[in-house]
């Protein structure tokens, strides 16, 4: 749920601009809305939260649901 002009300052490929100058349509959060889903399996906070600890939370739902072993 990062707000929109978060995710405008991370967009390198510039699809945000395109969207914005309508060479873009049905862009979500400008044209199309963002509908968070209703009960995610893992949700990541990206806007306060640094990169390694959103890799350990992954890591650890991984490793919970055993899909990588602990080592």
């Amino acid at each position: 749920d990062t707000p929109l002009a978060i995710c405008e300052q991370r967009d390198t490929k510039g699809l945000y601009a395109r969207a914005r100058s309508g060479e873009l349509r049905h862009f979500t959060g400008l044209d199309d809305p963002y509908e968070p889903p209703r009960q995610p399996e893992l949700r990541l906070e990206t806007v306060g939260q640094s990169v390694e600890a959103n890799a350990r939370e992954l890591l650890a739902m991984l490793v919970e649901r055993g899909f990588v072993r602990p080592d």
